[in-house]
């Protein structure tokens, strides 16, 4: 690599990795140092082929991805260890003190949740709802169908929901409820 892919590259990595590290983070189970692992071991990869990578974020996070699958699919499994970490609801600019103690309780009772999903389970729910790719994409990464990708996510909500009943008690109601129109009286669905 030239000086200014390297330089290129160290800018790079400045600024997307933090980014970068919380995709990993949610892929690898919560678990950092895992994390940071999988994270180091795609910049080095991506490093390699530098000079010829158009979209470098994009080819990282594909990397991140494909090492993930990798990993699940090896003959040996170790048991994954859950660390408990601090809430920041502490820090300055985390909000007010109720909605902050909320939202740490909430990323706490989910990360715990996410922790005890497969760790095909977890990719496909951080593909899906935290990068937000459609399900074609999310089936194209991890090399199965669309219907897998489908049929694991509905297994993968089905668990969290056992896993984490709390998980509604701690969201924004509100937000999952439909407004209702000025012009209409509200309805009850009832299923």
């Amino acid at each position: 690599m030239d000086g200014a892919g390297l330089e290129s590259f160290r800018e790079f990595v400045e600024n997307r990795s933090s980014a970068l590290l919380k995709t990993a983070v949610l892929l690898s189970g919560g678990d950092r140092h895992a994390a940071e692992d999988l994270l180091q071991s795609a910049l080095a990869k991506a490093a390699g082929r530098w000079q010829r990578i158009d979209e470098p974020e994009a080819y990282v996070r594909r990397i991140l991805y494909r090492q993930q699958v990798s990993r699940w699919r090896l003959k040996w499994r170790r048991r994954e260890v859950t660390v408990a970490e601090p809430p920041e609801a502490g820090l300055p600019g985390s909000g007010s003190g109720s909605d902050a103690a909320a939202a740490a309780e909430l990323r706490v009772v989910m990360r715990h949740a996410l922790s005890r999903l497969t760790a095909r389970q977890r990719t496909v729910l951080v593909l899906r709802y935290f990068e937000d790719l459609p399900e074609a994409d999310v089936a194209r990464l991890l090399g199965c169908s669309v219907g897998t990708v489908r049929s694991t996510t509905h297994r993968s909500l089905a668990r969290l929901r056992t896993l984490a009943p709390e998980l509604a008690a701690l969201g924004p109601a509100a937000a999952e409820q439909p407004q209702p129109s000025r012009d209409y009286a509200p309805v009850e669905v009832r299923p």
